[in-house]
């Protein structure tokens, strides 16, 4: 059964691929039919038709052979192939005495044009068709009107007219179908891309955050070392050991996000964020290692927030504090503030360092704002940075709290 299908199938491919061969194979074997018919009598005894004991004139194979040629371009021009076969079956119908069944041919182009038209022209072209030719037998027929091959006039040119439009709403269905099922293809495609996109930034987003606050400590440090090297081995050599401490965790948190690149199977994958406001105390103790007074005000009692809500307040004090470090100057201080308020935390980073362009300004097009706007944009939350008056920078984003552990405030 499977080779008869895949040889079906392989078949119909080809004849879909050669539509002209396949028209003037058809149009062959409706010229065949109609010979045959043409040797039949339906009333040559009273048993039922006999054939062989009438023979077709040479005009009636004339107006055969033409009416099945035509069938040949049926494809291309329907409805003048349709207007032509029933001419010809009109005019064997009228002018001989015993018509060759031409009408066979009226009735191939009658279901070309339902298969290949819209309905209103179907019905319009086949009730004219079944109407003429159906008259044109009982009013100019050898037999009586009400005979059995008149009728079946009306019949088979209804059947094809009902047939070619079944086959063109099937086509109709299975096409719609198709495009319907390429579009959720090129929908499911597009969401993978943004996916794709999304995550990459993400990921871009988190190795800034790693890279540019642990570089900007040792750099810091080894400034500090380089410069008190001479003089005071004790200190420089404390700087060195605080190198080493950031250099040590920027290596841990970078293994941690490439990590989430990992396979799902991975069992030494991570699955939780390497940060939070759990170990906000840590971050605040290596940037007052590196020569940076930081204040903390905490009034959200600890309460832990959802994973996103909480890698996010975390990470924009890093890079709030990096970018402080980096731009306010040495005698620069800072002081954050983690505030609970309804269904909101606000994560607030000033300093009191002299009037300077926003920082990502400074860097000359960096990216730590914009990382910044995106991780509170992503949750839905607002972010604000802009110099303070009388000098200074202020940072400050409100993040919506949903899902959290533990009650809300009021």
């Amino acid at each position: 059964m499977t080779t008869d299908g895949t040889l079906l199938s392989r078949t119909r491919d080809r004849l879909r691929d050669h539509p002209l061969a396949f028209d003037t194979g058809l149009a062959f074997l409706v010229l065949v039919a109609m010979v045959i018919a043409s040797f039949t009598d339906p009333h040559g005894s009273p048993d039922g038709p006999t054939f062989g004991d009438r023979s077709p004139s040479a005009t009636a194979v004339v107006v055969m052979l033409v009416g099945a040629a035509a069938l040949v371009f049926r494809r291309r021009q329907p409805i003048p192939v349709l207007v032509f076969t029933a001419t010809v079956s009109l005019v064997a119908l009228v002018g001989a005495e015993r018509p060759a069944p031409v009408a066979m041919a009226a009735v191939v182009a009658l279901y070309t044009v339902a298969s290949r038209t819209d309905r209103p022209t179907t019905w319009r072209l086949g009730l004219a068709t079944m109407g003429v030719l159906t008259g044109a037998a009982m009013l100019y027929g050898p037999t009586p009107w009400y005979a059995q091959e008149n009728l079946g006039v009306f019949a088979w040119t209804g059947m094809a007219a009902a047939a070619g439009d079944a086959v063109r709403s099937r086509r109709a269905f299975v096409d719609a179908i198709r495009e319907r099922a390429e579009r959720a293809e090129r929908t499911r495609e597009e969401e993978a891309r943004r996916r794709v996109a999304e995550e990459r930034l993400r990921i871009a987003r988190d190795l800034h955050d790693v890279v540019a606050h642990h570089i900007a400590l040792v750099n810091v440090q080894a400034g500090v070392a380089a410069h008190v090297m001479d003089k005071r081995p004790d200190q420089a050599k404390e700087a060195l050991a605080h190198v080493r401490t950031a250099s040590r965790s920027a290596l841990d948190e970078l293994r941690a996000t490439v990590g989430l690149l990992r396979q799902s199977g991975d069992p030494e994958a991570p699955t939780e964020p390497v940060s939070g406001l759990a170990v906000l105390d840590d971050l605040l103790g290596t940037f007052r290692n590196a020569g940076l007074p930081v204040e903390l005000a905490r009034t959200d009692g600890r309460t832990p927030l959802p994973a996103a809500v909480d890698l996010a307040a975390y990470r924009i004090i890093q890079e709030a504090l990096t970018n402080v470090r980096k731009h306010a100057g040495p005698e620069a201080r800072a002081e954050v503030s983690v505030v609970r308020v309804g269904r909101t935390v606000e994560i607030t980073v000033l300093d009191d360092g002299p009037p300077a362009p926003a920082p990502a300004e400074a860097d000359g097009g960096g990216h730590g704002l914009v990382g910044m706007r995106e991780r509170v944009t992503a949750l839905g939350g607002t972010l604000t940075a802009a110099p303070r008056y009388g000098g200074g920078f202020r940072v400050q984003a409100i993040l919506p709290v949903t899902g959290c552990t533990g009650e809300d405030e009021a």
